[in-house]
């Protein structure tokens, strides 16, 4: 699966946020850091949610852009 992220340079090296996932950022001195932090993230934030609606109707649409 393939998420788009947001890199931001910052004081102490470079911030990451997935805007598909609310909430969910990592942080790393360099950009490569950052973007393996990210992955972790977005691994631990799907595996929560996926814990969360355990037993959930759950349902996906599709949707043209």
């Amino acid at each position: 699966m393939k998420y788009k992220v947001v890199l931001q340079p910052t004081e102490e090296g470079f911030s990451v946020s997935c805007p598909g996932l609310p909430g969910c950022w990592s942080q790393g001195a360099t950009e490569q850091e950052a973007l393996d932090n990210i992955q972790d993230a977005i691994r631990e934030y799907l595996a929560a949610v996926s814990e969360f609606l355990q037993g959930a109707d759950i349902r996906e649409v599709e949707v043209t852009v």
